[in-house]
């Protein structure tokens, strides 16, 4: 399905499979030691931070999830950072395999007795908690239960499937939203009541802290309380569609996938804005072909590093559709009031929750109709923060397009709908520390 389109609903959610999961960690869980050896996702480790992670400690968890070395680390604007591991797949999914092997056989990681679920706390420095558990969800199915709001990129699906082959082992979870259940809420409450079973800080000031949960009478409630609920993918897209893909081609096999389970509504995750970069092209080429169809205000010079970012919020409290920045560092316009012809350029007949977001608008209207460049990783770079934004379009001669971010009720609307946002439009907040917990599919 084409990343602009919109399906048929999907059938109504069976509920969601979870189970308890026999984890494999490391050895030394002291805050110091989680701290050198985690990692974020690995579609946010650009190959600067990789280089970075991997000189940390020799057994940082990079060595894994980018195995290639800083070929093969994520780059900016690349579809979930496959890099050389997308190119040569089979070959850097087997490095990965083998070192994982010899960190197991080592003693570097130990893999527990017992199943069990954990809870996960994320406390950023002056922000708001948000909690979720860690569990084995089943993809089995199409994954009914478990509904995509992003379309997916096949290449990136295909280096995180030779990765999960390889290894045998999930490395890093996805991200679901769950629908909120009084019970799930109540085991939150008694869990964060014990001692956690590790905690480190992560170099943005948010606390993690994970509780390891073994008692059979919890982990039998917490299954039933979450297979009254639905969820939708707040991160992960790629490697849910890759564990699907291996489950396709070994059905006998594993079919789950690591999961961190958080609630929609209090407790969960905030969604900010993926931001475009388009290389190559200087801002008055493109704010002469977005005039055609928008009104372009010159707003004040950017004036320093923290002005885009000032306007981005000033922005999000601006009324209507279609309302977007753009930037080449040095000046500033503001795109908005878009012409019946750019609004045409999204499909009547698709769900209005899709029609209304303001990624849609800008990459059929503008990206794709007034600048004439096609949706994908080579044309269009993503950049996840304002700064990361303007320092891309600088390396690049190109423009970033600053947009404002979905609501959460937005984004499970469209899921619910059946239809697909582009790729890279929402980035859930707080994010998970990669390598604290890992799922052997194996037992």
């Amino acid at each position: 399905m084409h990343a602009t389109s919109a399906g048929p609903p999907p059938p109504a959610a069976t509920g969601l499979d979870v189970r308890p999961f026999r984890a494999l960690t490391y050895t030394h869980c002291d805050p110091g030691h989680l701290a050198r050896v985690s990692s974020p996702a690995y579609d946010l480790v650009t190959p600067d931070g990789r280089d970075r992670l991997a000189a940390a400690d020799p057994h940082n968890i990079v060595r894994l999830i980018l195995p290639g070395g800083t070929s093969g680390a994520g780059t900016a604007g690349a579809p979930d950072g496959d890099g050389t591991l997308v190119r040569n797949g089979d070959g850097q999914a087997v490095h990965a395999a083998r070192t994982l092997r010899e960190w197991v056989d080592g003693g570097v990681l130990v893999r527990d007795e017992l199943s069990a679920f954990w809870l996960y706390e994320m406390q950023p420095a002056g922000g708001p908690v948000t909690v979720g558990w860690l569990g084995a969800v089943s993809v089995a199915g199409g994954g009914r239960a478990v509904l995509p709001h992003e379309d997916t990129f096949p290449a990136a699906v295909e280096g995180r499937r030779a990765l999960l082959a390889a290894t045998a082992t999930d490395l890093e979870p996805i991200v679901l939203a769950h629908d909120p259940e009084a019970e799930v809420a109540e085991l939150t409450r008694e869990a964060l009541g014990g001692v956690p079973a590790m905690e480190v800080a992560d170099p943005d000031g948010v606390r993690h802290r994970l509780w390891r949960v073994t008692d059979g009478g919890v982990l039998r409630r917490l299954t039933g309380a979450l297979g009254r609920t639905g969820a939708v993918i707040a991160d992960g897209h790629h490697r849910f569609a890759a564990a699907q893909a291996l489950h396709r081609t070994h059905p006998d096999g594993d079919c789950r996938v690591l999961a961190l389970l958080t609630p929609m509504g209090t407790g969960g995750l905030r969604v900010e804005a993926i931001h475009r970069v388009v290389p190559d092209l200087s801002l008055g080429e493109a704010a002469a072909a977005a005039a055609r169809g928008f009104t372009i205000t010159e707003l004040s010079p950017p004036g320093g590093p923290g002005a885009p970012a000032a306007a981005v919020d000033a922005l999000l409290d601006a009324s209507g559709e279609g309302a977007y920045l753009l930037t080449d560092g040095r000046r500033l316009l503001r795109l908005s009031d878009p012409s019946p012809g750019v609004r045409a350029t999204v499909p009547a007949e698709a769900p209005a929750a899709w029609r209304r977001l303001d990624v849609v608008l800008a990459t059929t209207g503008l990206v794709t109709g007034l600048w004439g460049r096609p949706d994908d990783p080579a044309s269009l770079l993503v950049a996840h923060d304002v700064s990361e934004a303007l320092r891309l379009a600088g390396e690049r001669s190109g423009v970033a397009l600053l947009l404002r971010p979905p609501s959460p009720a937005d984004v499970a609307a469209v899921a619910r709908a059946g239809a697909r946002m582009p790729r890279k439009s929402t980035l859930f907040v707080p994010k998970p520390r990669t390598g604290l917990v890992l799922r052997p599919h194996a037992g």
